[in-house]
């Protein structure tokens, strides 16, 4: 595919990629085998995505010799930008793990769900996956996903999952978990847009039993970045997006997980 490429050469864990651009672009940082796939049409793994705003900042995931490609999606004209190499921050630093790149039977677990005490609180019964969501990412990511389980046999909460300004995220989250084997959080700026208190964001990292995760992010139209301007405890969490996952291999992922544990 026609791109602009930028050789960033050797560049450590923890760098800041930042990325000028005079229209929204395509911004893809990959490895150097990943950019030998991209560059001969074969499937390759990056971190970024499509960029709407400049500057747009791409942290680096580890030490390595990166790439940053950028294009235009197969449109046609071209795209002004510019790259530089911000080095890491003094301190610790928060690990990332990329989204898919590890098996959710390997970090995640799940609940034996209970059923709510209040028949107004998920019509009082329980359920396998719970999906919490903004309105705005029901048509793209939570209606496909719920129909998609529900076709591989699994129960997905969904019609009054979804949260309003004013509700308290972390009382809902814990309601929904409480009474399903699983949940997920689609992670998007219609999400954060919400105006969700961080502390409230960062209260979901305590869901947990035994160290593994029972609380799937999607990341949808956010990036790594995104998430960690919001929740850095967050960010941390195996995910998965919608960017380089479809939603009919996540509802294959979540399936096998929470049939398994009937």
């Amino acid at each position: 595919m026609q791109h602009v490429k930028y050789d960033l050469g050797q560049v450590k864990r923890g760098s800041t990629v930042v990325v000028t651009l005079d229209k929204q672009a395509n911004v893809q940082l990959m490895d150097s085998s990943n950019y030998s796939n991209y560059t001969r049409g074969r499937q390759y793994r990056y971190v970024g995505g499509l960029m709407r705003k400049s500057p747009a900042s791409i942290p680096v995931p580890r030490d390595g010799h990166w790439y940053v490609a950028i294009d235009l999606g197969g449109g046609s004209g071209r795209v002004r930008s510019g790259v530089n190499v911000q080095p890491p921050p003094r301190g610790n630093l928060p690990t990332y793990r990329e989204p898919g790149t590890q098996p959710l039977r390997d970090v995640l677990d799940v609940r034996v769900p209970q059923r709510p005490a209040d028949p107004d609180v998920l019509d009082g019964r329980t359920w396998d996956v719970f999906i919490s969501h903004a309105s705005e990412d029901k048509p793209a990511v939570a209606i496909p996903l719920a129909e998609a389980l529900q076709a591989r046999g699994v129960t997905a909460w969904l019609d009054k999952a979804e949260l309003r300004i004013g509700e308290s995220l972390r009382r809902r989250i814990d309601q929904g978990l409480a009474a399903s084997r699983f949940a997920v959080v689609v992670l998007s700026p219609s999400y954060f847009a919400k105006g969700w208190p961080q502390y409230e964001l960062d209260g979901i990292v305590s869901l947990s039993i035994a160290g593994k995760q029972n609380l799937l992010p999607i990341w949808h139209e956010v990036s790594y970045s995104d998430v960690m301007a919001e929740s850095p405890s967050l960010a941390d969490k195996l995910a998965r997006s919608t960017t380089d996952t479809g939603i009919e291999a996540i509802a294959d992922e979540i399936a096998e997980l929470v049939l398994a544990s009937r």
